[in-house]
């Protein structure tokens, strides 16, 4: 459980900022709380609407540029927030732009070459469940006791198992397999049932 803000010379709390300030100044305590999760071990909208986006362009993939009216219409997602998403994505080689009046997105690679890693990773950042498990080696050493943290292993291990998972689901995973056409009646031996010639009453 948090403790609450200590109350002040005026008798009023202090912010929270003040127990983040604090952790600059060297408290062991306080930097561990700094570092915390405040939840279960999630991603963010920007991880689920940007994976939602590229699963739509690779239901399309191959039918050209695709605009992001349509598809936030289908995804009920608002149009301004996808835009923002498409930047990244751009910047990361998943998705191509086409301008003009029939421009839209399309994926730059076909969907089984894209996995899941590089589209979270170019959303989300680095995948740490805590931030002495960050992909990211420089985040490491700002928690104050990550050479000495009896657990470490455990968020390592954590990190190592989603990467694992999202490195080995391509797009083409996410996007339903079309119904397969219904098959040809075939015969008693397997063949095709021949077609009855014109004229002949059905039996």
């Amino acid at each position: 459980m948090t403790a609450a803000p200590s109350a002040g010379p005026s008798g009023r709390r202090a912010p929270a900022g003040g127990r983040l300030a604090a952790v600059h100044s060297g408290d062991p305590a306080l930097s561990v709380r700094r570092h915390h999760s405040t939840g279960a071990i999630s991603f963010s909208t920007k991880g689920e609407y940007g994976v939602r986006l590229l699963v739509q362009l690779a239901r399309r993939h191959g039918e050209g540029p695709v605009s992001l009216a349509e598809v936030a219409a289908d995804e009920e997602l608002p149009r301004a927030y996808l835009e923002q998403l498409v930047i990244p994505l751009r910047e990361a080689g998943l998705v191509s732009s086409t301008r003009g009046a029939r421009g839209g997105y399309a994926l730059a690679r076909p969907p089984v070459d894209i996995t899941m890693a590089e589209a979270l990773r170019a959303l989300e950042g680095p995948l740490a469940p805590m931030i002495c498990a960050s992909e990211e080696p420089g985040e490491v050493l700002a928690c104050l006791r990550a050479g000495s943290c009896s657990v470490h292993v455990l968020w390592a291990t954590v990190r190592d198992a989603i990467a694992g998972v999202l490195a080995t689901t391509t797009l083409a995973d996410l996007v339903p397999i079309p119904e397969a056409a219904p098959a040809w009646p075939t015969g008693r031996a397997g063949q095709p049932e021949p077609t009855p010639p014109r004229g002949a009453a059905a039996v």
